[in-house]
């Protein structure tokens, strides 16, 4: 398939899970509606609670058919598009810590893949703190997925502040990553990290994020963007809920890399200790 309808779904959850199910679905509808074959979804789309534990009460068991992975599997089946379903809270070995999990559920509504977040964010700043680590186990595993003829790489939110994570996922021609980013780390970062991550890696990147004042009074920074392989941006929503959508064509990808050819003239594709 050499050109992909893909959309990115922009959020502002709150603390009710009926909710946020309810709201998903009319995006993931809408966008498909519209023409998606791939839909992506925020960091936290079934809930952000009124503390970090709250999430750890509504933790499911990978594949036990819980109302979170229901919503996603039938999501992706009613509406024939493969599902990127940000990221839900699964159970961990670890009491009172979940993992922070994207699933991807294809048009048959099965699960495809799962990555786990692997980089776990912390921030402290006089009295603002905060650690993900209180509550989420770090996953361990590299993602690896390909769909449709596409190689994926995949990311959750403070993952794109390291740029090895994904070099060590190539080759790979679109970038998928639902976030969640602070006002305060948005605004500063946000849009020159994702542009950074698209032309580093020729690719095409997808990010999908929370996007305003939430009911736990938290402010998320939004502007769901996709970004060419040139790092130019192709669409974006800045604040509220909405789509951005866009086709990717891998002919602008392969041009753009064999003009600049620059993965081709990497020396350093390991990291030895001198």
């Amino acid at each position: 398939m050499k050109q992909l309808t893909i959309a990115a779904i922009q959020m502002v959850s709150g603390c009710h899970v009926a909710q946020n199910i309810e709201t998903m679905q009319k995006w993931v509808k809408q966008a498909a509606q519209q023409g998606a074959q791939w839909v992506l979804l925020p960091e936290y789309w079934c809930l952000m609670g009124k503390n970090d534990h709250d999430k750890c009460a509504i933790a499911e068991q990978l594949g036990d058919g819980g109302a979170l992975q229901t919503a996603l599997s039938q999501a992706a089946k009613d509406n024939q598009v493969v599902l990127f379903g940000g990221t839900i809270p699964l159970q961990s070995a670890e009491k009172n810590k979940v993992y922070n999990a994207l699933l991807v559920y294809g048009k048959d509504g099965n699960l495809l893949n799962q990555y786990n977040k692997m980089h776990l964010f912390g921030f402290q700043k006089n009295e603002d703190y905060y650690a993900e680590a209180d509550s989420i186990v770090a996953g361990s595993l590299i993602p690896r997925f390909a769909q449709d003829d596409w190689q994926v790489a995949q990311g959750v939110c403070y993952d794109l502040r390291f740029p090895e994570f994904f070099r060590a996922q190539l080759p790979f021609e679109v970038l998928m990553l639902p976030a969640a980013f602070t006002y305060q780390t948005g605004l500063a970062h946000w849009l020159l990290l994702l542009r950074a991550r698209a032309v580093e890696n020729q690719c095409f990147v997808v990010a999908a994020a929370q996007g305003g004042r939430h009911e736990n009074g938290r402010r998320t920074f939004g502007h769901s963007v996709i970004i060419n392989p040139w790092g130019e941006i192709m669409a974006q929503c800045e604040e509220g809920e909405g789509i951005v959508q866009a086709v990717l064509d891998k002919t602008e990808l392969e041009t753009i890399r064999q003009q600049l050819p620059a993965l081709q003239h990497r020396l350093l594709n390991t990291f030895q200790a001198a």
